[in-house]
């Protein structure tokens, strides 16, 4: 458990999150990368997927290493450790340890895709969790968690990727500070 306060737009940013997830996949898929988000056309960047535990490390290390992640949060000094975890469910942020846990055992999907937590959205996901100063004092999907990954997400995938997330936390009642 990240926080000991009550996580209450959890389940908002994970349903947001779904919907971003699927169309960035439906556009790799379809080779389509031109979206139409509440009338504004978008084209989204590719989003990285990794293939292996190490390539996930690495780039958790290139992006904690970024000057404007380190002059924002003080925590980016903070080096965190990857490592694989039992099941499929779910990646998940170890604070005590500084632990970024992704499952890598694979799951197929109707569509055939595979390992689907190695992957970019997920990844920042888990760094907004490690770069909260307080994560005792403030829910672990709160408005303050919700910011910090709408600017790794902006700043890391790119502007076109924040945007879309931005307005589908808007659209799921998702708050963000």
């Amino acid at each position: 458990m990240i926080g000991t306060v009550r996580d209450t737009q959890r389940t908002k940013v994970y349903d947001a999150e779904q919907l971003v997830r699927s169309i960035f996949d439906r556009a790799a898929e379809f080779g389509q990368r031109t979206v139409e988000v509440h009338g504004s056309r978008l084209t989204l960047p590719a989003e990285r997927k990794f293939a292996s535990v190490d390539s996930v490390q690495q780039y958790c290390d290139r992006v904690l290493a970024l000057d404007w992640v380190a002059a924002i949060w003080e925590r980016a000094s903070i080096p965190v450790r990857v490592r694989a975890r039992a099941g499929t469910i779910a990646a998940h942020y170890e604070p005590e340890a500084a632990v970024l846990a992704v499952p890598i055992g694979a799951q197929r999907s109707a569509r055939g895709r595979t390992a689907w937590a190695l992957r970019e959205l997920v990844v920042l996901h888990e760094l907004a969790h490690h770069l909260e100063p307080e994560p005792a004092r403030v829910a672990a999907h709160g408005p303050r968690f919700c910011g910090r990954y709408l600017e790794l997400a902006e700043g890391v995938i790119g502007l076109e990727a924040g945007l879309l997330l931005r307005m589908t936390f808007h659209d799921c009642g998702v708050r963000v500070e």
